[in-house]
């Protein structure tokens, strides 16, 4: 990007309004101190910090945050009833997300259901069209903004926000939360495997700290012990609210971490007592605390909250941002700590609360799609009552990069899951370990996910630097801390559904791995796709037909690899088909076979270099000529050209001024039913910015 387009960047990103906040103490600390940047590369990063909360899906929180894909999502996709995905049907009509209150960050809310049934429900074999059904009725819906919970969205001003990251599994906490800490559920069935639910009966097979120390490399669990971290006192979930861990450290559940006196043992069990400690708040962090004020900070750490604080929606969202607040702000006192941290926070699972974007999934059979990479031991088998279906990936959830290398306020579009943290740790540690690398992790799920390493900027950290979180002072829970709370109401949606906004602007993207591309073309009978990827990573594409007969199928295209497949004409020979890939990639192919039936194939190609080129062409391999409409949705301009049979134009197009982003039209003035609609984004290695499409700069 030039000097020039980075000053006019900066004019958009900074007139948000998170950025005229008051900076508290802490966060001024983390702008101020420098990036360790020894080497300019991964092993600049001397401590890993995970903080993962609970039960919030991506559109439910930050939807409406600018330059992300939210709810003005322009290729959102589209259900058999020819309503977006947004508008999910219910008894009394279709629902459309809305905002339950005017103070959701201090609401006690319903606790929508978040099992595997009712979320593979929902899911509906990738039709995605029963969340209000499937979830109990509207909660689903609801969401939050700016004004509700403004510290999550400063974060993610400041830092990094991933917004294509999903949960593990089509499920509940702990599977999601055995992905993070061991890379799967047992899906090979043994040492007590697969678990789908909350059985937490106890498991035997490995777990990435046992690799961490066999490795010599330092870890921790922080938390509150409660009463107790055994069987006995349910591992420290007491049901008190504001003392132990919620039973969110899933390491307990596994048997090697039972016997008491091993280092084992000691990294996952220890924390603070606060119920001897007057119950303070405060107090939760000493052990922390003493940890990086002392220099002593392990390398790799995870961070699980006591009920009240984890975000569960039972509880309001700004008691978490007043809980992660606390580790930034203790990070950031020691200067040279945080010049080598990176703290992950992140959502174990969406918590029943509706995300429109489809995940990744493998298919089940050869009627559900194809994919290049085996997807062994990625499909459940029905049983104990549970249906069959792919693990995962689940719900998309929120994801922050925070550290010195990711500030900037970027978003990140590459697909990743839980397992990616793991991904990371070993990009950070295994080099010439080869133990380090986690061999749970699935062929397919190591494929598609990514390691989390493209939202950092190590070689030149200091590259974009902006300002502000507001303070969370007014959150921090009173001394005693109150007790236990219900929900504040029952939800109901408004009588008159309208879409909700999306802050207007954009930000800076990172770079991305990603070059895919689908051809259609009539085949006697039926519509072929053919699916190829030369990028640098595998990608799902998901195909969605407007014939109510035909279910959605799952493409997984590994690198270098393609795939082929064919859907049979409809009524009159009609195919309508729209293809959805990563970072708004869209394809769309809608026609007929027949006497006078328009026949074209419609390419499109990057050029390299400061302009940013596309090159549109279009053949004509029908019988006679055909006059030709190509509208571009983002300079609003349309062209006609006239094309013989068996001839062909091509149209160059900048996309400088759209940093890459293209969506063309392709329509036939004989055959009115004939479309092609080709949308996405050019990758050249190199960062840009969010679609101005979504972020309401064109049109």
């Amino acid at each position: 990007m030039s000097a020039t387009d980075r000053r006019s960047f900066l004019k958009i990103v900074m007139g948000t309004p998170a950025l005229a906040a008051a900076l508290p103490a802490g966060l001024a600390r983390a702008l101020e101190i420098p990036a360790n940047t020894r080497t300019r590369s991964i092993r600049d990063v001397e401590h890993i910090v995970i903080l993962m909360q609970e039960n919030r899906s991506f559109d439910h929180y930050l939807g409406t945050l600018r330059g992300v894909r939210g709810f003005a999502d322009p290729r959102a996709v589209m259900l058999k009833s020819g309503r977006s995905v947004f508008s999910q049907p219910s008894d009394s009509g279709d629902i459309l997300p809305f905002r339950p209150t005017n103070n959701v960050g201090n609401t006690y809310l319903p606790d929508p259901p978040h099992g595997w049934n009712d979320s593979h429900a929902a899911f509906n074999g990738g039709e995605y069209d029963q969340w209000v059904p499937a979830k109990g009725g509207p909660t689903t819906m609801t969401h939050a903004n700016r004004h509700d919970i403004p510290y999550h969205y400063a974060l993610a001003d400041v830092f990094t926000i991933c917004d294509a990251y999903y949960c593990s599994v089509i499920g509940p906490t702990d599977p999601n939360r055995y992905h993070m800490w061991t890379g799967w559920v047992g899906n090979d069935g043994n040492n007590g495997g697969p678990v789908i639910t909350n059985a937490e009966v106890g498991y035997d097979w490995s777990t990435y700290p046992e690799r961490l120390e066999r490795a010599g490399i330092s870890w921790k669990v922080y938390q509150d012990i409660g009463l107790g971290l055994t069987l006995d006192q349910f591992w420290g979930w007491t049901g008190d609210a504001f003392i132990g861990n919620y039973g969110d450290n899933s390491l307990l559940y596994f048997h090697q971490y039972w016997p008491v006196g091993t280092t084992l043992a000691a990294g996952a069990k220890t924390g603070t007592n606060i119920n001897a400690l007057g119950r303070n708040s405060s107090r939760l962090f000493d052990i922390f605390r003493d940890d990086v004020a002392s220099g002593n900070l392990p390398q790799v750490s995870w961070i699980v909250a006591p009920e009240a604080f984890t975000e569960h929606p039972n509880w309001p969202a700004n008691l978490g941002a007043w809980y992660m607040s606390q580790f930034l702000d203790i990070l950031t006192s020691n200067p040279d700590v945080w010049s080598k941290t990176v703290l992950f926070i992140t959502y174990d699972e969406g918590g029943g609360f509706f995300d429109h974007m489809i995940p990744p999934y493998p298919p089940e059979t050869a009627a559900q799609g194809r994919s290049t990479v085996a997807t062994t031991k990625e499909i459940y088998t029905a049983g104990g009552g549970h249906p069959s279906g792919p693990y995962g990936l689940g719900t998309r959830v929120p994801m922050i990069v925070a550290s010195p290398w990711s500030l900037g306020g970027f978003v990140n579009s590459q697909v990743f899951d839980h397992t990616s943290l793991i991904r990371f740790l070993e990009a950070r540690f295994a080099a010439g370990v080869p133990d380090l690398v986690e061999t749970n992790i699935t062929p397919w799920r190591r494929a598609i996910t990514g390691d989390l390493t493209s939202a950092f900027n190590f070689a030149d950290p200091d590259a974009w630097k902006q300002i502000t979180l507001p303070s969370t002072a007014a959150y921090m829970p009173s001394s005693p801390p109150p007790t236990n709370r219900f929900p504040d109401a029952t939800i109901v949606p408004p009588a008159t559904p309208s879409m909700p906004g999306q802050e207007r602007g954009v930000r800076p993207a990172r770079a991305l791995p990603y070059n895919v591309d689908v051809h259609g073309a009539l085949h006697g009978s039926s519509f072929q796709l053919d699916f190829l990827n030369t990028g640098a990573a595998a990608a799902v594409l998901h195909v969605r037909s407007a014939d109510p007969s035909q279910p959605p199928r799952s493409y997984t295209v590994g690198t270098g690899a393609a795939l082929l497949d064919a859907w049979n004409l409809g009524t009159g020979g009609r195919y309508d088909l729209s293809v959805y890939g990563p970072n708004g990639f869209f394809r769309a192919f809608k026609g007929a076979s027949g006497a006078g039936r328009a026949a074209l194939t419609v390419a499109i190609a990057g050029q390299s270099g400061e302009d940013g080129a596309v090159i549109l062409t279009v053949s004509n391999v029908g019988a006679g000529p055909v006059t030709v409409n190509v509208a571009d949705r983002y300079s609003g301009r349309t062209t006609q050209t006239t094309v013989g049979a068996g001839q062909s134009f091509s149209k160059h197009s900048a996309r400088a001024p759209y940093y890459g982003w293209y969506d063309f039209s392709v329509t036939v003035e004989q055959d009115a039913g004939f479309e092609r609609q080709l949308a996405g984004h050019l990758e050249d290695g190199r960062d840009s910015v969010s679609d101005p499409l979504m972020g309401g700069l064109i049109g």
